[in-house]
């Protein structure tokens, strides 16, 4: 034996250690891969061998591999073998490596319990520290329920390492086993003033973790977090309590006013920035609370606002962010402590740190007032000029229309001005919000009427000057602007000055580039303008304008676009109509008509109207109309490409007259020619021309074309009405200083103008009302802390231990009396609910095997239809009956009665869509998706046939879609009326439940541990007898047994699942407890009784 391990020590003197391995990987940077496939073999032999410290040394080895991204999975065994290892070297080892390849759901762990335990409970601390350092990292349900009490006992043990362990270890624990927070929370609130001040901080943290996502069950604690604040000089630990007490505060109104003095003194002593940005945070929370009930907080705030400040002034980007951050929480509740420092806000957006210029930002929204919105505004765009980077530009002009917007535009006091600015932010290359833009537009038009013939006059102009936005920009969309600016001249063209030219401005130049939906409002609008044209009463005036609209139009007509087709389609043929008649003098006549196509104004509409619309019946909004089509090849795309070249080319204007248009604007050729020239030259994609061949020194500086103009004659720039503003201001001074001004003509004088805005939400579907942004927010259900929500003040409900079964060996004399023994101590074990449910089986006589119940119950047979579907002339109704056990099927029975008035309804059939969940089916068993009713109807008769139902899952509801066509026969007019008539059938869980008894009896039902899956649910206001009728008819349960205001139902499904319910009288309220073999069929069962009582 001494030879043996001899000869082992002298082998391992040639083996490769960890530090062996990192040197030859390092040596091997060109076969790394090879190198390490040579040591992974060399590991797995090693594996093999019966010395523990070779074992060791190899998952040492395997560890940096599994840290350089190699998978060890392969190795779990091996790696509980070194964690089982009596030396603490070799046992780190093993746990390090577990800690880094076990997870939650592996399934080694099982293994791994006892050995856990036992280390956990080991003399050598050390030997439980490093199990419960690994344990965090791979701890399962299964390990959380099995090592719960061992961790607890560790929260009682003499050694302050271990109780700080067992402490942080025990949150992992709640969150994979939360029933066991309720007995270790007293041991948890007790280690709150453990006498060792890191025990101390992690029962804090442990506390702070799990009142983060449930504060209000915690709020117990509040005088011992209270008077740790107050005595504790850790500052960790001061900010954990600190953010603890920000969530407590809207909780519990008296709370807020027993912190702002500690907090107030910790504000003015601490020097360490992030206990002080804590404590405003948590100043401000209880500052914004309602139920402070503070009567004069306005020195806090102001405290609050100075250190703020003093944050924001650091060079310390991350202290200036947060700065800005808590400075935002203040701005929602006292807006004007923070109005002062917008100095100090609007030289953060000149920071080199993006998020804190959007942080400032941000801000910016709620510091504007009627006075300085025009100055925030101004600087937000000379910011916007000066920016670099396209996000944060698009980002700015975001902003400027949220600050211009906010509240309906309640500060904007002049709508000129946010219209130049509108038109201005158009006119930046490069801007992504296109769309907003243009919403903005049409949104102030449609709301304030006063600024209608401005805004006509500024959106003509960009429709003449189209070509600024069809320049390449690098994606900008900010042609949509040309969307609105169509729509608003075409809806008011009324105000245009000159129609004439606004209406061939959409149709001259590249309008074949545009978007679709922009050409679509193109052709729509000119038909409005067109209107107006027509109502002047110029007749040969209008018969031109007809002929060179007629001929423009082809170029829409030839779009790619469908709806663009559709619409100038129908326009080209309502404008031949029109010239026709004009020419044929109807003009009075085709004016007039012309003008009733557009009358009537557009109002706002609610944002939330569409989601408001109700779904007509029958309208399955998530089928398919049509199929999808296939896409095509490539080569048919290639074969294609010369067609539709060809087909965009028929929308281009025809020689002649691109000659004349040539011919009269012959500047704005050369303009188009010099915008080219400088395109090219500044696109990296072409070749630049020769500097030799450029005659730069001829052009002088102050004339240089661009592709956007800087100025274009007619744009009102918005620096007009600041200046306006401006002189108003310094006249109104000078006036002050004169003597004897008179009271009333000075506020003559401060009176402005205001344009009547409507504010209004908008319209809204008839019979709908807006919900006020209110949305139900749901807790997620795969979040770990949703489990922890236990109301810890509430005592637990006692639970007896679940039934377990146990093996007799007797003999036979004596069977029968343990049987008896065995079934009476079931009994006691069972949970109430059952032991009711068996009481009322045992409240009966038994003689002669016969039951007589206290009070006869008649199980009444269901036997009524159900209405599917109706129409004027024809009534479609339904009933289920399932079929015999183990079949998944359903016989349903149809009938269709003749409603309408002398008519006759003849040529009946149904098309049904099928699914693999749910179909009809024939004779012979195969999916039925057509069935054709021979018989014809008579008024006032009906008739009835049945269809068999295949349900793949009998435990879930199923629907059934399908349509009934016929032919009604009026007699009055002796008409045929072809009509359909879409029905939808639901199939509950109830509908497939079998109308049989239990095979067994009702106890040993109970007994057999087979109802393990529970629900219940209280019914309100409700009568017990309606519930227990409504059970047995509509629901096909079979009532059992029934004493008094108690009763037990039975139900089953062809699926073998088997169910039993409950049912108590309590007052005025209706209890049902349901035990079942599925849970999904118990749920979809109490769903279905909820829905039905609008639960």
């Amino acid at each position: 034996m001494a030879l043996k391990k001899v000869r082992g020590n002298i082998e391992r003197m040639f083996d490769k250690n960890l530090t062996d391995l990192v040197r030859g990987i390092r040596n091997s940077k060109e076969n790394e891969a090879k190198y390490i496939a040579q040591c992974m073999e060399e590991i797995k032999q090693e594996l093999r061998q019966e010395n523990i410290a070779v074992k060791a040394t190899a998952v040492a080895k395997l560890t940096y591999l599994q840290m350089l991204g190699y998978d060890i999975s392969w190795a779990g065994f091996n790696i509980i073998e070194v964690m089982s290892s009596s030396k603490f070297t070799y046992k780190r080892i093993g746990y390090l490596a577990s800690s880094q390849s076990f997870h939650t759901d592996t399934d080694l762990l099982m293994l791994t319990t006892n050995m856990i335990r036992k280390d956990l409970n080991s003399q050598n601390q050390y030997d439980a520290g490093v199990a419960l350092s690994a344990l965090a990292c791979f701890i399962s349900p299964d390990l959380a329920r099995d090592l719960a009490n061992d961790i607890m006992t560790l929260l009682s043990s003499t050694k302050p390492y271990l109780r700080k362990k067992a402490v942080l270890m025990m949150y992992k624990v709640f969150l994979r086993f939360p029933e066991a927070l309720r007995p270790a929370f007293p041991r948890l609130k007790d280690k709150l003033e453990d006498m060792d001040c890191g025990v101390q901080s992690a029962a804090v943290n442990v506390v702070c973790e799990l009142a983060r996502k449930n504060p209000k069950n915690y709020l117990s604690l509040a005088p011992v977090f209270f008077k740790l604040m107050t005595s504790s000089t850790n500052n960790w630990m001061l900010i954990k309590i600190i953010k603890l007490f920000g969530a407590l505060t809207p909780l519990e109104p008296r709370l807020g006013k027993k912190l702002i003095e500690p907090l107030t003194n910790l504000i003015h002593s601490t020097s360490a920035m992030s206990l002080l940005y804590e404590c405003i945070n948590t100043v401000i929370a209880v500052l914004i609370s309602i139920s402070s009930g503070m009567p004069n907080h306005s020195a806090s705030i102001q405290l609050c606002v100075q250190k703020l400040r003093i944050l924001i002034e650091d060079s310390d980007q991350n202290l200036k962010y947060l700065g800005l951050l808590a400075m935002s929480k203040i701005l929602k509740t006292h807006p004007k402590s923070v109005q002062a420092h917008k100095d100090l806000i609007m030289i953060c957006l000149d920071d080199k740190d993006e998020s804190i210029r959007l942080r400032a930002l941000d801000l910016l929204y709620g510091m504007v007032s009627k006075k300085n919105l025009m100055e925030i505004v101004k600087k937000l765009m000379v910011h916007m000029d000066k920016a670099e980077g396209t996000v944060y530009r698009d980002e700015l002009l975001v902003k400027i229309i949220d600050i211009c917007s906010q509240d309906n535009y309640h500060f904007i006091t002049s709508f000129e001005w946010y219209v130049s600015v509108l038109v201005e932010l158009a006119r930046v290359e490069g801007m992504k919000h296109g769309p907003l833009l243009a919403h903005q537009m049409l949104d102030v038009a449609v709301r304030v009427k006063a600024i209608r013939p401005f805004a006509v006059g500024q959106m003509s102009l960009l429709l003449n000057n189209a070509h600024m936005f069809m320049q390449p920009s690098g994606g900008s969309n900010m042609a949509n602007v040309l969307y609105a600016a169509a729509w608003i001249c075409g809806e008011y063209a009324n105000e245009l000055e000159k129609p004439e030219e606004t209406l061939f401005s959409m149709l001259t130049g590249k309008v074949h580039s545009l978007p679709g939906h922009i050409q679509a409002a193109y052709v729509q609008n000119i038909m409005k303008v067109l209107s107006i044209i027509l109502s002047k009463g110029d007749i040969q005036q209008s018969i031109k304008v007809c002929k060179r609209v007629s001929d423009k139009l082809a170029q829409y007509v030839s779009s790619g676009d469908l709806e663009v087709q559709e619409r100038a389609s129908a326009a080209l043929q309502l404008i031949n109509y029109i010239h026709k008649e004009l020419e044929n003098g109807n003009a009075d006549d085709i004016c007039t008509q012309v003008a009733y196509l557009f009358n009537g104004e557009l109002n706002p509409v609610a944002p939330k109207a569409q989601r408001k619309v109700q779904v007509p019946e029958g309208l399955d909004l998530d089928q398919w109309i049509n199929e999808p089509l296939q896409s095509s090849s490539e080569s048919e795309d290639d074969n294609q490409s010369d067609d539709h070249s060809n087909f965009f080319n028929l929308g281009g204007f025809d020689k002649k007259e691109e000659e004349e248009n040539i011919a009269s604007t012959v500047d704005q050729v050369e303009k188009n020619r010099k915008a080219r020239l400088y395109e090219q030259e500044n696109n990296p994609n072409y070749l630049k021309l020769n500097s030799s061949n450029e005659q730069s020194c001829d052009i002088p500086i102050t004339s240089i074309d661009l592709p956007t103009p800087l100025n274009v004659s007619g744009f009102v720039s918005s620096d007009k009405y600041i200046k306006a503003k401006k002189e108003k201001k310094d006249k109104k001074k000078s006036k002050k200083k004169k003597k004897g001004l008179n009271h009333f003509e000075e506020e003559d004088e401060e009176i402005a103008i205001e344009m009547v805005v409507n504010r209004d939400i908008g319209e809204m579907p008839d019979g709908a009302e807006d919900s006020d942004g209110a949305i139900d927010v749901q807790k997620d259900i795969n979040d770990p802390h949703t489990a922890l929500d236990i109301d810890l003040d509430v005592p637990e409900i006692e639970r007896p231990p679940p039934v377990e079964e146990k093996k007799h060996k007797k003999k036979k004399k004596e069977k029968e009396k343990k049987k008896k023994s065995e079934k009476s101590k079931k009994l006691r074990k069972l949970d109430k609910s059952d032991q009711q449910l068996i009481e009322i089986k045992q409240g009966y006589e038994e003689a002669l095997g016969i039951c007589t119940p206290s009070k006869e119950i008649v199980q009444a047979e269901d036997l009524s239809f159900s209405k599917l579907a109706m129409d004027k002339y024809i009534l479609l109704e339904y009933k289920i009956d399932p079929k015999n056990e183990l079949s998944n099927s359903a016989t349903v029975f149809f009938r269709l009665t003749n409603v309408g008035n002398n008519c006759l309804i003849k040529n009946i059939e149904i098309d049904v869509t099928n699914s693999t969940a749910i179909q009809f089916l024939d004779e012979k068993n195969e999916p039925l998706s057509w069935y054709k009713i021979n018989n014809n109807i008579q008024c006032g008769s009906l008739t009835e046939f049945d269809l068999s139902l295949q349900v793949e899952n009998t435990s879930i509801p199923n629907t059934l879609r399908g349509t009934l066509t016929y032919m009604a026969q009026i007699f009055q007019d002796d008409n045929f009326h072809q009509d359909k008539l879409d029905w939808r059938l639901s199939v509950a869980v109830s509908d497939m439940f079998l109308k049989a008894a239990p095979s067994v009896p009702l106890v040993e039902l109970l007994c057999n541990g087979q109802l393990v899956y529970k629900s219940s649910v209280t019914l309100s206001g409700t009568n017990f007898n309606q519930v227990i009728n409504w059970f047995s008819t509509k629901l096909h349960l079979v009532l059992v047994e029934r004493v008094g205001e108690t009763a037990s139902l039975y139900g089953s499904n062809a699926s073998s699942e088997q169910l039993c319910l409950l049912v108590k009288s309590n007052l005025n309220n209706v209890s049902v407890e349901a035990k079942c073999t599925s849970q999904t069929l118990v749920d979809n069962l109490m769903n279905e009784i909820k829905s039905t009582y609008n639960l």
